[in-house]
């Protein structure tokens, strides 16, 4: 009997074998078998494309057909879906994963950056061609947030998420929380055990973390892309001091991606947070992600895991390859392209909340009447302050959190306390969120 188009092996490329494209080539060799019983159909390895072809990578790639342009492959090679794990928000990923939907074959790719940059004019690509974009990976590493927001929760209207969304970031609070030491000897050791890069600004100024909560507030509000509306702030001018204050009274620092639906726009904003220690968020600790979201009918739900490395990534692209060949596959952002809303982005300036402030001051009289003096006048009430110890005419630290105010209260009251002659550098702020 001739073998049928539901039953023939799924033919993949993969362009990019770095340390994800690596995983997938292990994880596709050992478990095979399992992976056709759930499928409903073998999936193949054919074809791939790297830069080097000469280097050791732990298994043979002269079993496969090989590409020096992924380009290429993605227009010629004998294939069904592209397997994209080149990485960059343009370049040659931006024009195998164009080409490659173009010529109706579809797409897995763990690339966030590409996504939050191009994913609307990617996925109508897709729905052009009838074809299929998916990147499970590109979201929390191996946790399915993406196939939990758009499929599991699809009853729901979403109102608001929150997650840690940045493994490194993590990575450095929860080092600095234990040792007491402070945030560049952190990064230089994450940097040596292979958790941070050797130009670390995506990470620890936030922007990869913005470029997924884009993504995800998409998905969870049924609304276009808009990583340009994202509000960024990194962890750099975190302390061990901060960290110190945080857990004294009752809070825990994280850097959190949260995105909550405004009726008539949304808020996506990425920086550092206390976040109560009784919230769930706040015991997820080394390179772990997590991601909350609000359903009007679920409730909160609480998702957990490894959000980087060779093997939780490529168990998130094994998954997308699955869906594609047992015929499973979804819109890219849970509805078609046309269907999405249009939501402009809040501005920081309107947010609302509780405020954590660190000043650096001459330890002299008056000080703080002159800082409480602005902050009534901006209307803002103190709920903690915080000084550990005197020394008077030398520089000391002191912490503040206040009730809720606005945003741009804060700015202003903080912009006039930055230009005391008394204060030696610029206040720190950092905003409270009370999740439960």
């Amino acid at each position: 009997m001739a073998e049928t188009q539901a039953s023939a092996p799924l033919k993949i490329g993969i362009a990019g074998l770095g340390t994800v494209g690596g995983g997938l080539v292990r994880l596709i060799d050992e478990n095979a078998d399992l992976i056709e019983k759930r499928a409903g159909r073998a999936v193949t390895i054919t074809t791939v494309s790297a830069r080097d072809r000469t280097k050791d990578r732990g298994f043979d790639v002269e079993r496969f057909a090989w590409h020096d342009d992924a380009v290429a492959m993605a227009a010629q090679a004998d294939i069904d879906i592209l397997v994209e794990l080149i990485g960059g928000s343009d370049g040659p990923a931006k024009a195998a994963v164009e080409t490659a939907l173009g010529a109706g074959r579809s797409v897995v790719t763990a690339n966030k950056a590409l996504i939050a940059h191009h994913g609307l004019a990617l996925a109508a690509l897709a729905d052009k061609n009838d074809t299929v974009l998916a990147y499970e990976a590109a979201v929390a590493g191996g946790i399915p947030i993406i196939k939990a927001i758009r499929e599991g929760l699809a009853g729901n209207r979403i109102a608001a998420l929150h997650g840690i969304l940045n493994g490194t970031c993590n990575y450095i609070l929860t080092t600095m929380r234990e040792s007491g030491r402070a945030f560049d000897d952190v990064l230089a050791e994450a940097q040596d055990l292979g958790y941070a890069e050797a130009d670390p600004s995506f990470d620890i100024d936030g922007v990869d973390a913005a470029h997924k909560l884009a993504i995800l507030a998409s998905i969870a509000f049924g609304t276009e892309l808009d990583f340009d509306g994202v509000y960024v702030e990194g962890i750099r001018m975190i302390t061990p001091d901060d960290i110190l204050y945080a857990e004294e009274i009752g809070y825990r620092i994280k850097l959190l991606g949260v995105a909550e639906d405004l009726r008539n726009r949304i808020q996506q904003r990425v920086h550092p947070v206390l976040t109560p220690l009784s919230a769930p968020i706040a015991s997820v600790e080394g390179v772990y992600n997590a991601v909350v979201t609000q359903g009007d009918f679920v409730g909160a739900t609480v998702l957990e895991g490894r959000g980087a490395g060779d093997g939780p990534t490529a168990s998130a692209v094994i998954a997308d390859i699955m869906d594609i060949a047992a015929g499973r596959a979804a819109p890219a952002f849970g509805l078609p392209v046309e269907a999405l809303t249009h939501k402009p982005s809040a501005p920081i300036t309107e947010h609302q909340g509780a405020y954590y402030v660190r000043l650096e001051v001459i330890d002299q009289p008056g000080v703080m009447a002159d800082v409480t003096a602005v902050l009534r006048d901006e209307a803002i009430s103190l709920e903690n302050v915080i000084q550990r110890g005197r020394d008077p005419g030398a520089p000391v630290s002191v912490a503040m959190t206040t009730h809720e105010t606005t945003e741009a209260a804060m700015q202003s009251a903080l912009n006039k306390i930055g230009g005391f002659p008394f204060c030696v550098e610029p206040p720190r702020l950092i905003r409270i969120e009370q999740f439960g």
